[in-house]
């Protein structure tokens, strides 16, 4: 019997699930190769946590599968398979479907490997290539709906769960007022052990040899980087912080950026949870009457919508989507942004969020949408830049993940093929909707002036740059009608060209 073939696993498939034969994985007891590649890090200034946590997971990954895996560190994914194979090796490989076009046009490239089935998602490709065919629009509430129904997620026969497929309406409450805290039990939190020293000490010596170089903080480490660790934190989510998740899942508090979060994406995006197993338990949770139907479907939503549908899209749009920029944003990202230096920002949002970037590499949804992003799109910046920066700046961020992100939710570079509008406000939805406007040096009600908020400005002047498109669309026409009754816009916008972003004199 011929020996089982080599099985190549990469740095975001740490899970069981990507080396089960019963489910599109390799060979029953392949050996298995697994790559440090230091080019990946060289390349570009990443967070450091990011490049922790990525290094961490893999290096307990190696140490649980012990003897049956060869982990080579290299300075390219090249180099490396020669080592673990044999430079001028001709022998076959496995390797699960990458999650990066870059990745996967590098092992097919590879003569004698053999792609298998993307592991880690819900839908197999042929089956959203099935369901989007025939020139079918592609939104999110229409592919949620077909993966609950598909699935058999939160339904009760032929119909959604409570009678209703959205619960939006009840996810979108702001934050308590008077309270700088939500009050929900702490988030699972890991405790680090030598593999997280070796981590950090090779990460100084690298940095201080100039061979890489970081952005960001490096504090202990918040996120899982085993299977033990994720299914912890998951366990925690659903039992003690699954309850109060939908009600303020839109909400932001300075002092408590988690919320109720359920910190997942980054375990998630490792491949230490599967998402099946992630609903799975939330549903379970609601029909033992542990957990509320909107928290419950609000969460769902989210792994079983949205994520499923960012992977498909990154898929389906192809390569030319990267470089969509339909708003012809050109502008650099100031280097304020670039260096995470909240310290410089007067707007108290904007220098909050940045600091919790800075600090974790992880702030949740809305601040990374109506904050970060919609500062991006109101300023004009470059669409590809703006992509870059979330991906090396989050330790969730892949390139699957901040392409559709960025590119189609967030700067509706796109031009809408992914959202019907864009997605920005002035600064009275943030005001609304957190606790950030309070201190500020800015007035959200404010257009000119020395207290005219940014967003606020910035929103109006978005609107002109954009009038003859945003006029033509039914989501944002109202909105451009308002630009005539606006008696100061011809001040807004003059001021608003004079301001050189929120950096103080």
């Amino acid at each position: 019997m011929a020996a089982p073939r080599p099985h190549w696993l990469f740095g975001d498939q740490l899970g069981p699930h990507f080396l089960d034969p019963r489910h599109g994985g390799p060979d029953a007891d392949a050996p298995v190769v697994m790559v440090e590649a230091r080019s990946v890090l060289a390349r570009r200034r990443f967070h450091r946590a990011k490049a922790h946590l990525v290094l961490s997971a893999m290096r307990h990954r190696a140490a649980e599968l012990g003897d049956r895996v060869t982990y080579v560190r290299a300075g390219t994914y090249a180099d490396g398979l020669a080592k673990a194979l044999g430079r001028g090796s001709a022998q076959e490989l496995t390797v699960r479907h990458p999650t990066s076009r870059a990745a996967l046009e590098f092992v097919r490239a590879r003569p004698g490997v053999e792609v298998l089935p993307a592991g880690g998602f819900l839908v197999p490709h042929d089956d959203f290539a099935r369901w989007a065919g025939g020139g079918r629009t592609l939104r999110l509430e229409d592919f949620y709906r077909w993966v609950r129904v598909r699935h058999e997620l939160l339904m009760d026969g032929d119909e959604p769960a409570g009678g209703r497929w959205n619960l939006d309406h009840d996810n979108r409450e702001p934050p308590p007022r008077g309270r700088d805290t939500l009050g929900a039990p702490e988030p699972w939190r890991p405790a680090e052990d030598d593999i997280d020293a070796e981590v950090r000490h090779d990460l100084d010596r690298w940095e201080r040899d100039g061979q890489v170089s970081f952005v960001g903080r490096d504090g202990p480490r918040l996120f899982p980087a085993t299977r033990r660790e994720a299914l912890s934190a998951l366990r925690r989510f659903v039992t003690y912080r699954l309850g109060d998740f939908g009600r303020y899942e839109d909400a932001m508090l300075a002092a408590d950026p988690v919320l109720s979060h359920s910190l997942l994406s980054a375990p998630l995006n490792l491949g230490l949870l599967h998402p099946a197993e992630c609903v799975e338990r939330a549903e379970a949770a609601y029909r033992a009457g542990e957990a509320p139907l909107n928290s419950v479907e609000g969460f769902v939503r989210q792994i079983a919508g949205w994520r499923e549908y960012v992977w498909q899209l990154y898929w389906h749009f192809g390569e030319d989507y990267r470089h969509r920029n339909a708003l012809r944003h050109r502008a650099p990202l100031p280097g304020w942004f670039l260096d995470l230096d909240a310290d410089a920002v007067t707007a108290n949002c904007l220098s909050t969020v940045l600091a919790q970037v800075r600090d974790t590499g992880w702030t949740h949804h809305i601040p990374r949408l109506m904050v970060l992003g919609s500062r991006a799109l109101q300023d004009g910046w470059d669409p590809a830049a703006v992509t870059d920066w979330f991906h090396r700046c989050f330790v969730d961020g892949y390139d699957w993940v901040m392409l559709p992100n960025v590119v189609g939710m967030s700067q509706y570079a796109d031009g809408g093929r992914m959202t019907t509008k864009p997605y920005t406000s002035g600064g009275a939805y943030i005001h609304r909707m957190s606790d950030l406007c309070g201190p500020c040096a800015y007035r959200p009600t404010d257009r000119t002036g020395e207290r005219a908020c940014p967003y606020t400005a910035g929103y109006w002047a978005f609107l002109h740059r954009h009038r003859d498109r945003l006029a033509a669309n039914h989501r944002t026409a109202r909105a451009v009608q308002g630009l005539d009754r606006l008696k100061d816009l011809g001040e807004l916008l003059a001021e608003r060209d004079r301001r050189d972003g929120d950096a103080p004199p």
